[in-house]
C-alpha cells in the first residue's frame, strides 16, 4: 500500500521543520508529499523547495484551486514543477467548495464539474504539446474578438498524472472516466461504496476499470491505548468538516458523511456549528464518525484498520499524523510505516 503525508494548508508552517519532516519521510518509504491549498499557503511554492531537497519521494499538489488560475498557468505551474523534480511531480487538481472559492477569488462557484472538466482537457493540450484551441462553457482559448492567436506552451510534450479531488457523486464519476488518481477525503473503508460506486460507475462508462485509477483516502492516526481520549480528541475536528468546510447550503464533506449513514448526525452537527454552538457541536459527533473514517487506537486495531482500508481497494492512504513536536511527529510516522511495512510481509 502506497503512503503519503501532507504539507501546508490554512496556517503558517515552519520551513526547516516541514523540511526535516519530508526528508525523514522519505527515509522511511513515504511515496508522496501532498501540499495543502486552502486560505493560507499556495499549493505550489513548497513543492517547487521541496523539490530541490529530495530525491525519491513524489510532489503533488493536494489541491491546487481551479478557480485560483486559469488553465493554461496551472498547465506552466505543473510543468514548471515537473522540471524542477526531474518527472517526479503530480497535478492535484480539485474545485474547493463557495465559501473559499466566491470569498477569497471572487470567483462564482457555478458549475463546478464543468469549470474542472474544461481545466483538465486544457491542461492536457498543454501536456501533449498542442496549441490551446479550446471553446467551453467558461474557458475560451484564444479569447473571441480579440488580438490573441491559440499558441502552444514553449515545453516537450510530457506525461503528468493528474488526480482529482472530488466528493459529490457526478464529480466523482468524472474522476472514474478521466482521472489517473483520486484523491479522497470524508471516506471510510466500513462504508467505500458511498464514494467508490460513484467512481466505478464513470471507470465502466468510459471503458475503463477502477484498476485504472490509484485510489488514495485520507487516513487520520492515532495509536493509544486510551481509545476513548484519543476519539474524544478528533471530534473537533470533524465537527469543524462538517459544519465550516462549506457553506450552509454547500458542504461535500457533509454531504459525504450523510452518504456514509450518518446523515442526521451530519445535519444535527452542523446546524449547531452554524448557529455558533463549536463546544456543542463537537459533543455531539458520534464515536463512529471518528473511529470509522480513519485508524484510531491501539497497535492491534491500527493495523487491522489499515486491513480494512486496503480490502475495500484503497492504494494508498494519506496518512494524518499527529504529534506536539517534530520529532514526536517523526517517531509517530515511522511506528506506522512499520505497521504498514507488516501489512506488505504478511501473506
Amino acid at each position: 500500500m502506497k503512503t503519503s503525508i501532507t504539507v501546508g494548508g490554512a496556517t503558517g508552517t515552519d520551513i526547516r521543520n516541514t523540511l526535516e519532516f519530508v526528508r525523514q519521510a522519505e527515509r522511511l518509504g513515504v511515496d508522496y508529499v501532498w501540499s495543502a491549498e486552502a486560505w493560507g499557503q499556495d499549493a505550489v511554492t513548497s513543492l517547487a523547495y521541496l523539490a530541490g531537497h529530495t530525491s525519491r519521494i513524489r510532489l503533488g499538489t493536494g489541491i491546487m484551486q481551479i478557480s485560483a488560475r486559469t488553465p493554461s498557468m496551472t498547465a506552466m505551474s505543473a510543468l514548471a514543477l515537473h522540471d524542477l523534480s526531474q518527472g517526479r511531480f503530480v497535478l492535484g487538481l480539485g474545485t474547493s467548495g463557495p465559501q473559499v472559492v466566491e470569498g477569497l477569488q471572487g470567483v462564482a462557484f457555478r458549475a463546478p464539474l464543468t469549470r474542472l472538466k474544461e481545466t483538465v482537457e486544457i491542461v492536457r493540450l498543454a501536456f501533449r504539446g498542442e496549441k490551446l484551441r479550446y471553446r467551453g462553457r467558461f474557458h475560451h482559448l484564444p479569447r473571441p474578438g480579440g488580438e490573441g492567436k491559440a499558441l502552444r506552451i514553449d515545453h516537450p510534450p510530457v506525461d503528468i498524472p493528474i488526480f482529482l479531488a472530488t466528493l459529490a457523486p457526478k464529480a466523482l464519476e468524472y474522476t472514474g472516466a478521466a482521472a489517473d488518481g483520486w484523491l479522497g477525503t470524508s471516506f471510510s473503508p466500513d462504508h467505500a461504496e458511498a464514494h467508490l460506486a460513484h467512481i466505478r460507475r464513470g471507470a465502466q462508462a468510459a471503458g475503463r476499470s477502477l484498476d485504472a485509477i490509484e485510489l488514495h483516502a485520507t487516513c487520520p492516526v492515532a495509536i493509544g491505548d486510551n481509545v476513548e481520549e484519543l476519539i474524544a480528541a478528533r471530534k473537533p475536528g470533524v465537527a469543524f468538516s462538517l459544519g465550516a468546510m462549506g457553506s450552509a447550503t454547500t458542504n461535500f464533506y457533509n454531504a459525504a458523511f450523510q452518504r456514509s449513514g450518518f446523515a442526521d448526525e451530519a445535519k444535527a452537527v452542523q446546524r449547531l456549528w452554524i448557529a455558533g454552538q463549536r463546544r456543542e457541536a463537537a459533543e455531539i459527533v458520534p464515536d463512529a464518525m471518528v473511529s470509522q473514517f480513519g485508524a484510531i487506537g491501539t497497535l492491534g486495531m491500527v493495523r487491522q484498520r489499515f486491513q480494512t482500508y486496503r480490502r475495500a481497494g484503497i492504494d494508498g492512504l494519506t496518512l494524518r499524523v499527529e504529534a506536539d513536536g517534530l520529532n514526536d511527529r517523526i517517531a509517530a510516522l515511522e511506528q506506522v510505516m512499520e505497521l504498514i511495512r507488516s501489512l506488505d510481509d504478511s501473506p
